[in-house]
């Protein structure tokens, strides 16, 4: 991020380019921050998917979570789908982990498995 020095003796505004991001501060079009981050976020895994059953922060209610798939952002919600609809449930994707909804770990598993990944079971 700039210093306050950088942002004071900066451009204020301009019409030129549209909207620029607010991270690189290039034009929307010419980003790509997103791309770099996803980048780093398959570059970090190890290869192994892990399946989680947690509760913390949800009240008390459990829900399974699956980490550690290498795919992109746009697959790994076609895989959430997938799981949810195999489930019989609800869910969602946060940055980068799929949260579904109740204790479903032996079903993600054997799900997982039948699709080419190595899968463990984590926690408890």
């Amino acid at each position: 991020m700039p210093s306050l020095q950088d942002q004071l003796r900066g451009l204020v505004y301009s019409t030129e380019h549209g909207e620029t991001c607010p991270d690189c501060r290039q034009p929307v079009a010419e980003c790509d921050c997103r791309d770099r981050e996803e980048a780093e976020r398959l570059a970090a895994l190890d290869g192994i998917v892990r399946i989680r059953r947690e509760t913390s922060g949800r009240k008390g209610k459990g829900v399974t979570t699956v980490q550690g798939v290498p795919l992109p952002s746009t697959e790994l919600k076609a895989l959430a789908k997938a799981l949810k609809q195999r489930c019989g449930t609800g869910g969602a994707v946060k940055e980068g982990v799929i949260e579904i909804q109740g204790d479903h770990r032996d079903v993600l598993k054997s799900e997982l498995e039948g699709r080419g990944y190595t899968v463990k079971l984590a926690g408890g």
